[in-house]
């Protein structure tokens, strides 16, 4: 996945995208184990992830605490080069958990043999939907969250128009020049916008509603950072950079994040940015244990960890999603700011496993030429 809001914001919070003091970019993975089958004498444990994965020190101090081990963390690009670098290195893996593959690009992970199986405590409290590999658990749902159209509250307020709230409402003629997504070839938020729209549209009629965008007069950029932090309007970084677009493709988690990047800390009645509720794609991220790790019994302890109580509460504030435990609670900022997704649209990750190459190409031949 392309380096998304909801863990940029790590970048406005803290000047840095990732996990202070203990990522370790292009690092060769975890110091080779005492007992390479079962991994029980090395005390480092190996994250390896995508650029994005953030967690405060504390929290990993407490991992540490609990069961003796010390993360490391790798990180292997946006989710997509992630997967791929997992792939490709996957009969020498560089560590012993992977985080951040989504439901977009579940079924390429799992067909390539990644996931060793390892059925994770605290799982009765995820929810059954989340719970996409149940059957042989090599994968562990941590996170959920939405990608959905935001709009820049002042624009439509200035020029007294009620912002789209549908995916219907995007190509109407109003909302012409407004609107700038992200490459679906390129981007992780692109492809699951798409995937909106073909869940919305259908096979037969997604094509028609992307020729209908094309006439609005769409604007199509590379990945995120692009669109929401140079051609948005919204966003903070987006007015510095003099963007000029109203509508951009981003998170659900978008506008509590912009309330935090104010300066001083305000307390504003609502968000500078809002969230078409009618346009979103729901997200779920998982962690699973690399087959071939060297440090099994600490990939275990990680992914339990990773789904416990601490590690889901820490995590809203610092990716920008939600937990995919119950018990875990969100902070009040999220529940303030954050906009309420009653339906979000979804795709069987199979049909996507199956489809996905071709609509992307059908995409890019449509959008792009």
């Amino acid at each position: 996945m392309n380096t998304t809001f909801r863990r940029a914001l790590g970048a406005a919070l803290v000047g840095v995208l990732g996990l202070p003091a203990l990522a370790a970019c292009g690092g060769s993975g975890s110091s080779k184990s005492s007992e390479s089958s079962g991994g029980k004498g090395d005390r480092t444990v190996t994250l390896v992830s995508h650029d994005s994965f953030a967690a405060s020190d504390s929290v990993l101090k407490e991992f540490t605490q609990q069961t003796g081990y010390t993360v490391k963390v790798i990180k292997s690009g946006d989710a997509g080069q992630a997967v791929n670098q997992a792939i490709l290195s996957k009969s020498h893996p560089q560590g012993d958990v992977f985080f951040g593959v989504d439901n977009t690009l579940l079924s390429r992970a799992l067909d390539n043999g990644l996931f060793a199986s390892y059925e994770a405590k605290g799982l009765s409290r995820v929810p059954q939907d989340l719970q996409l590999d149940a059957a042989q658990h090599r994968v562990t749902p941590i996170d959920t969250g939405d990608i959905c159209v935001n709009y820049d509250r002042a624009y439509f307020a200035d020029h007294k128009l009620a912002p789209p709230q549908t995916l219907d409402d995007l190509i109407k003629p109003e909302y012409k020049n407004l609107l700038v997504t992200e490459n679906s070839a390129t981007s992780s938020p692109g492809l699951a916008f798409q995937l909106a729209t073909i869940a919305k549209f259908g096979d037969e009629g997604w094509q028609n509603y992307w020729n209908a965008l094309k006439d609005n007069n769409v604007e199509v950029v590379d990945g995120w950072e692009q669109a929401y932090n140079s051609r948005f309007s919204g966003s903070a970084a987006g007015k510095k950079a003099k963007g000029d677009k109203p509508l951009v493709v981003s998170y659900a988690s978008s506008p509590p994040a912009e309330v935090l990047d104010m300066k001083p800390q305000p307390d504003p009645k609502d968000a500078p940015t809002g969230v078409a509720t009618g346009t979103c794609f729901r997200q779920t991220e998982f962690a699973g244990l690399l087959k071939g790790a060297k440090n099994t019994e600490g990939g275990k302890a990680l992914i339990d960890f990773l789904l416990g109580k601490t590690f889901q509460e820490d995590m809203p504030l610092q990716m920008f999603v939600k937990p995919a435990n119950q018990d875990a609670k969100l902070p009040e900022v999220f529940t303030k700011y954050g906009a309420q997704i009653d339906s979000s649209a979804t795709v069987d990750p199979q049909k996507i496993a199956k489809n996905r190459d071709q609509w992307v190409k059908a995409w890019s031949s449509l959008v792009l030429k």
